[in-house]
């Protein structure tokens, strides 16, 4: 059933904010905004704006537990992932549960049947593919990739092949991140955690996590036009960006196909970076491989080891922690004064935030703050946007967890 609940929101004057997760982001209380948040020049962002933007978010269900991710179909349904090995299908307020075997999902800590994206070819294929803790006799043994078929009456789904697999995985499901979504081009976009066990995996070009990767959607082969194409090792062929801890958000800006991603810092600085091709984002807790232990007082973007590496575009700040996860882009002339803005929401800071770039997509100008999803409903997980340019979020707290719909106020 439908629940609206109409907001009208003056997007007001606000510095934000936040960080990360010093310990697993979904675990521990919210912890108050402080204003130490900005561009990753440091200077403090205010944000103020003229117009009144009125919003409505409509409850479309509830009664959901973890819902990691959303993927639209042709025909209006919305295929939704829950952490805990399920998937649901969504379809005029109507809820179904999808029967598909996931037994195989290790559901564990962070670990589960997480990120979700239907393909561009599903009206012929009827394929999508999700995210996965995978576990054997009961061990963690990957996070895979792994395609299905939906079935024509949408009550079913058949696993078709496992696309990726040897993700890295960490026993307690801690870093398991991980968030398909297609580029204008075809190529499948997958952002990955580190996984918080080997502290040389960030930075090792030959390992899965801590990465953007650049797949072909249907064999999961690294695509010939990757930064790492020539390399030996298949995996690093895979690898578009790479030196990140916890990416879980992934946006392609509309009309331009630049990259963009949301991610976990340590304690402190989350970051929200644009993602450039073969680009070192500086996240190194093995501090150049002399310590074997997971040292999480090193910088989140270590430009004093790594020069080249790429600053962020906005980061938290030191003293708070926002735990920022999916992220779209506000895209369609009805949004007004939000169009081209980037949606990211945040599971700790509970909260999303909406981020202004420059015409470039090189600098964040605002950061604001919608009333209505401060604090209003607890913590966030996914953002993304439908074809008819609505924002569709889920919340993740746990117990009956909901799924909204957001689009502007009609005038």
């Amino acid at each position: 059933m439908s629940d609206r609940r109409p907001v009208l929101s003056a997007l007001a004057a606000l510095a934000v904010l936040l960080t990360a997760c010093g310990g697993p982001p979904d675990d521990g209380a919210p912890e108050s905004p402080a204003p130490d948040g900005g561009p990753a020049d440091g200077t403090e962002t205010t944000t103020s704006s003229p117009e009144e933007v009125s919003l409505e978010a409509d409850q479309v269900t509830g009664g959901l537990e973890h819902p990691w991710d959303v993927g639209f179909l042709p025909d209006g349904g919305v295929l939704v992932t829950e952490r805990p090995g399920r998937l649901r299908l969504v379809r005029d307020g109507d809820v179904t549960e999808v029967d598909a075997d996931f037994s195989d999902v290790l559901v564990r800590g962070e670990g589960g049947l997480m990120g979700l994206v239907v393909h561009p070819d599903f009206p012929d294929t009827r394929e999508f593919t999700t995210c996965q803790t995978h576990r054997r006799d009961g061990e963690a043994v990957d996070v895979r990739l792994v395609t299905w078929r939906l079935s024509d009456d949408g009550r079913a789904a058949r696993r078709v092949r496992d696309l990726l697999t040897g993700l890295p995985v960490n026993d307690s499901g801690r870093h398991s991140g991980c968030r398909p979504t297609f580029a204008a081009d075809g190529a499948l976009l997958v952002g990955t955690g580190d996984s918080a066990s080997d502290p040389t995996i960030p930075q090792d070009r030959t390992s899965l996590g801590g990465k953007i990767l650049r797949i072909d959607p249907d064999t999961g082969r690294g695509l010939p036009d990757n930064p790492f194409a020539d390399a030996d090792d298949p995996d690093t062929r895979r690898v578009y960006s790479y030196g990140h801890r916890n990416v879980q958000g992934v946006a392609v800006r509309p009309g331009t196909g630049q990259v963009y991603a949301s991610g976990h810092g340590p304690t402190g600085f989350d970051e929200v970076n644009r993602i450039v091709a073969g680009g070192n984002y500086g996240w190194d807790p093995s501090r150049g491989g002399t310590t074997d232990s997971y040292d999480e007082d090193v910088p989140m973007t270590d430009l004093d080891r790594f020069p080249q590496a790429v600053p962020p575009l906005w980061t938290s700040g030191a003293t708070s922690t926002e735990a920022p996860s999916g992220a779209a882009f506000v895209s369609g002339g009805g949004w007004g004064a939000l169009d081209g803005t980037l949606a990211v929401v945040a599971l700790r800071g509970q909260k999303m935030l909406l981020f202004r770039l420059d015409d470039a997509g090189d600098d964040v100008t605002e950061v604001l703050l919608p009333p209505e999803f401060d604090d209003e409903f607890g913590r966030l997980r996914a953002v993304r946007r439908a074809p008819d340019d609505a924002l569709w979020v889920t919340t993740s707290g746990g117990a009956d967890d909901m799924l909204f719909r957001v689009t502007p106020r009609p005038a």
